[in-house]
C-alpha cells in the first residue's frame, strides 16, 4: 500500500512599518496595520479560501477518504481572527470533518529553536493552546519553522511529547536514501521523520504553470502515475508546500484548483491513499536512523538556515534580539510579551538577506523593502525601541550571572508555592472528609437517640 502525505503551510507576519531612528523612545506601536490588513485579505480571497473549499469538496466527494495536514503559524491566525474570519471558520468545518491534521509549530514562526530551547519550548506550548482552542485538537506532529531540523533538537522535540516532526528531504543529508520512508533521529529514536519529496512536491507548487517545462500541462492522472511508478517498498510520499500554492503562486487561471481536486479518483484507482502525518508515524515503522549534524531547512538551493542568518546584518539582528530573551520571559507586561512575539518571526531576518540581490531571488520579492540594508535598519530601530521597554523592568546594569540567579531562586519559589498549594490542596481534601465523616457519625447519633426515644415513649404508653 502506498500513500500520499500533503501538509499545507500558512503564515503572514505582522509586518513593520517605517520605523524612523527618531521614532526611538517615542512610539511603541510598531505594525503596518493597513499592508497587514490588504495582504491576508487578498491573499485568502485569491487563495486560502478557495483553497479550504476545494479541500472541503475533495473529503466530502471521497466520503472521508482524502485527508492533509494543515500547518498555520499563530501569528497568520491572530490576523485571520482580525481580518478574516469566515476562513477561520473554514478551518474549523475541516477539522470538524476528521481528516484534517493540525500540526505542532512556534507560534510566531520563530528561529528560537536555534538560539533559546526554553523559548521554543514556550512557543510550541503556546502554538498548542491556540489549536486546541480553535480546533479541539492537541497535535501530535511537529513541523518547526521553515522545516528546520537537526540532532541537537530531536531529544528536545520527543521529551516534548511529539510522536513525529517533518522535515526537508534535503540531498545532502539523504545520500543514495529516499525521502519515500519513515527514518528516526539519531539522537532520540523513539522521534519517526518524515522527509518532504522535493521533486514531486515542486512539480506542483513551482513548475506546475511553468510552459517551458518539458512535461508541461501537468495533469492529475500523469501526477498520480508518477508517484504510483515509485518502488513498491517506498510507502509514503510526502508532499510539502505553502497552501498559497493554490491561487496564489500559480493562479487560478492555470486549472491549479481542478487539478488538486482530480487527484483523489486517480489516486483511487491505482489504489493509493491519502495519510496525516500521525497515521504516517503511527503505522510505518522507521526503516534506518537519519543523523542531521548541521540544521536544515527547506529555503533555497542550500537548504540550510543561512536564508535568515547568513550575513553579518541578519546575525547582528538576531544575537541582539535574543540577547534580552530572559528579560522578557521575567515580565508581565502583556503589550511588551506580544511585540516579543511579533519581532521573533523569520520573515524579519528572511527581508535582510544579500543572497543574489540582483537576480530577483526569492528573497527580494517577498520583502516590503527595497534592500535587505533598509530592512536592517528599520528593524534594528524597532528592536532598539524595544530594548529601551524591556530594560526599563529589567536594567542591562544586571548581568547574565546575577539574572540567572534571579530566575533560578523565581523557579526555586514557584516549585515551593505549587507544592504549598498541593499540600494544601491535600489538607483541605482531608478537613472536607472529615467534616463528612463528622457529620455522619452525629446524624447516627442523633437517629439512635431518636429511635431510643421512640422505644421509651412507647413503653411509657403500655
Amino acid at each position: 500500500m502506498k500513500a500520499i502525505c500533503f501538509y499545507f503551510q500558512i503564515h503572514q507576519p505582522f509586518r513593520l512599518k517605517r520605523y524612523r531612528f527618531f521614532d526611538i523612545g517615542n512610539d511603541h506601536y510598531y505594525y503596518d496595520d493597513f499592508a497587514n490588513d490588504d495582504i491576508i485579505t487578498r491573499i485568502a480571497e485569491r487563495s486560502y479560501i478557495p483553497a479550504a473549499k476545494s479541500l472541503l469538496r475533495m473529503i466530502e466527494d471521497t466520503k472521508g477518504a482524502f485527508k492533509c495536514a494543515i500547518s498555520i503559524t499563530g501569528t497568520a491566525l491572530e490576523q485571520l481572527e482580525q481580518y478574516v474570519p469566515e476562513f477561520i471558520d473554514l478551518l474549523k468545518k475541516l477539522s470538524d470533518t476528521g481528516c484534517v491534521e493540525f500540526l505542532a509549530e512556534t507560534y510566531a514562526h520563530s528561529l528560537a529553536s536555534l538560539a533559546d530551547p526554553d523559548e521554543f519550548v514556550s512557543q510550541v506550548k503556546a502554538h498548542d493552546e491556540k489549536i486546541k482552542a480553535l480546533f479541539g485538537q492537541t497535535p501530535q506532529v511537529l513541523r518547526n519553522t521553515e522545516l528546520i531540523y537537526c540532532d541537537e533538537l530531536a531529544p528536545q522535540i520527543l521529551e516534548m511529547g511529539y510522536k513525529g516532526v517533518i522535515t526537508e528531504g534535503a540531498k545532502h543529508i539523504l545520500g543514495w536514501k529516499s525521502p519515500n520512508y519513515i527514518y528516526s533521529a539519531a539522537s532520540a529514536p523513539n522521534l519517526k521523520i518524515l522527509l518532504k519529496n522535493d521533486k514531486l512536491s515542486d512539480d506542483i507548487s513551482d513548475r506546475f504553470s511553468n510552459t517551458g517545462w518539458d512535461e508541461y500541462p501537468l495533469t492529475a492522472d500523469k501526477y498520480i502515475n508518477w508517484v504510483a511508478s515509485t518502488p513498491a517498498e517506498e510507502q509514503i510520499i510526502n508532499l510539502f508546500m505553502n497552501l498559497e500554492v493554490f491561487g496564489d503562486f500559480q493562479p487560478r487561471e492555470t486549472g491549479i484548483f481542478q487539478f488538486l481536486e482530480a487527484l483523489p479518483r486517480f489516486a483511487a484507482e491505482k489504489g493509493i491513499e491519502f495519510w496525516t502525518p500521525t497515521t504516517a508515524v503511527s503505522k510505518l515503522k522507521a526503516v534506518d536512523v537519519l543523523s542531521v549534524l548541521h540544521p536544515i531547512s527547506w529555503a533555497d538551493e542550500a537548504r540550510d538556515t543561512s536564508a535568515w542568518l547568513g550575513n553579518k546584518l541578519q546575525n547582528e539582528a538576531f544575537n541582539k534580539l535574543y540577547s534580552v530573551s530572559e528579560r522578557v520571559r521575567l515580565c508581565e507586561d502583556r503589550r511588551l510579551k506580544q511585540d516579543w512575539n511579533y519581532l521573533q518571526a523569520a520573515d524579519h531576518f528572511f527581508y535582510m538577506s544579500t543572497k543574489n540581490m540582483h537576480d530577483g531571488s526569492v528573497h527580494s520579492q517577498f520583502s516590503p523593502y527595497d534592500t535587505p540594508f533598509d530592512a536592517f535598519t528599520n528593524y534594528m530601530n524597532v528592536l532598539a525601541d524595544f530594548i529601551v521597554r524591556v530594560e526599563e523592568q529589567y536594567p542591562m546594569s544586571i548581568d547574565n550571572e546575577e539574572l540567572s540567579s534571579l530566575l533560578t531562586t523565581i523557579r526555586n519559589q514557584e516549585r515551593e508555592i505549587e507544592a504549598l498549594n498541593k499540600e494544601a490542596e491535600s489538607m483541605r481534601k482531608n478537613i472536607e472528609h472529615f467534616n463528612e465523616e463528622h457529620l455522619l457519625r452525629e446524624k447516627e447519633a442523633q437517629e439512635k437517640a431518636s429511635a431510643k426515644s421512640k422505644k421509651a415513649a412507647c413503653r411509657k404508653k403500655k
